[in-house]
């Protein structure tokens, strides 16, 4: 693993820096990501170029790297040249800051807490839901065998952990804003019981933790590996709209509850301030907040921010109660330090091999 990373990282360094004592390439850009957006910035990075080709003159060269948000976020922080991060989980982005490598308010820089689009977690099954999975409770079946990347490494696991545990606090509430009444204290400690019950039961289903989406995806998808997959709503939705892999073999089932899953992005402003190439990143960030990039992030079944877009594409999205993740844990400081910190509710209820 050590000797891939140094591979990558002498790469990257190739294509970005050069040679010492050259003047810094304001021409190229490189982005790091997480898991499932290879075939959005494919699409995303030809429609930035010739924007910014038309914008400025200039012909922009980008590398993208994919993998577990959390992993791609300590790779960051152990020194793999970046420019712009685009991950899962705000946490994960945090983690670069307080390792100075960009500013702490990073989040007031963009829209929606520099969030340019949204998503959930759904469910993937196989045709015709052998198993008849209609919502969580039924994941804790003995006769269910689930596949979803590990919360350590990977976002669209935390989010799904977040999203089951949330969906206890519901069942057994009725009303999360029990969550912040002091006055039913007793009733929400019995609630969380109930829901560290339910995540120890859904986690004994679990077959494999790889460590990131795609990953868990071609286990499920080519490998043919357990009943049900865990995944993000956008995906899923690729996946069964795959010609010759997904369609007419997979089906999506949206749960009663689940998370407004929201993705962020920001400048790596150490990196971009040595580079010269503050001005290209910025540029390539705000981009994904234009009409024509918002249409893209539909097209890749993200759920874009544009209120038009968003009405455009809207058969595509089902509807499904969500709430955020500060609605219930806090943000996700909090949910981090309590639920996957070392030592923390999830090294509780997981032991391989059990």
């Amino acid at each position: 693993m050590k000797k891939g990373l140094t591979v990558l990282l002498s790469l990257i360094v190739a294509l970005t820096v050069g040679c010492n004592g050259c003047k810094p390439n304001t021409g190229t850009l490189v982005n790091v990501s997480y898991d499932p957006t290879r075939e959005f910035y494919q699409d995303f990075n030809d429609a930035f170029i010739e924007h910014y080709k038309k914008e400025t003159g200039e012909t922009v060269t980008i590398t993208v790297t994919h993998g577990g948000s959390s992993a791609q976020a300590n790779n960051v922080v152990a020194g793999l040249p970046t420019d712009v991060v685009t991950l899962a989980l705000a946490f994960d982005i945090d983690h670069i800051a307080k390792n100075g490598l960009l500013s702490p308010d990073w989040q007031q820089r963009l829209p929606h807490n520099s969030t340019p689009y949204s998503s959930t977690v759904v469910f993937l099954v196989r045709k015709d839901n052998p198993k008849n999975i209609r919502d969580w409770d039924d994941l804790l079946r003995s006769d269910v065998r689930i596949v979803v990347a590990h919360p350590k490494t990977s976002g669209v696991a935390r989010w799904a952990y977040l999203a089951g545990w949330g969906y206890v606090l519901k069942r057994e509430l009725g009303d999360l804003s029990k969550l912040h009444d002091p006055s039913a204290a007793a009733e929400v400690a019995a609630a969380q019981t109930k829901a560290q019950e339910f995540i120890t039961a859904l986690y004994k289903n679990v077959i494999i933790l790889p460590q990131g989406a795609r990953i868990a995806s071609n286990a499920f998808v080519q490998q043919q590996q357990g009943d049900v997959l865990l995944d993000w709503e956008n995906q899923a939705l690729l996946t069964i709209n795959e010609v010759g892999v997904g369609v007419g073999n997979y089906e999506i089932v949206v749960p009663s509850v689940s998370i407004l899953a929201e993705p962020p992005v920001a400048v790596v402003d150490v990196n971009v301030d040595r580079r010269g190439t503050r001005a290209v990143a910025e540029a390539y960030l705000k981009f994904l907040y234009s009409k024509e990039a918002q249409e893209l992030i539909a097209i890749h079944h993200y759920r874009p921010r544009d209120e038009e877009i968003l009405a455009k594409y809207a058969d595509k999205f089902v509807a499904v109660e969500m709430f955020t993740i500060d609605d219930v844990f806090g943000g996700w400081q909090k949910a981090q330090e309590i639920h996957f910190e070392s030592g923390g509710v999830f090294d509780q209820i997981y032991v391989p091999g059990q």
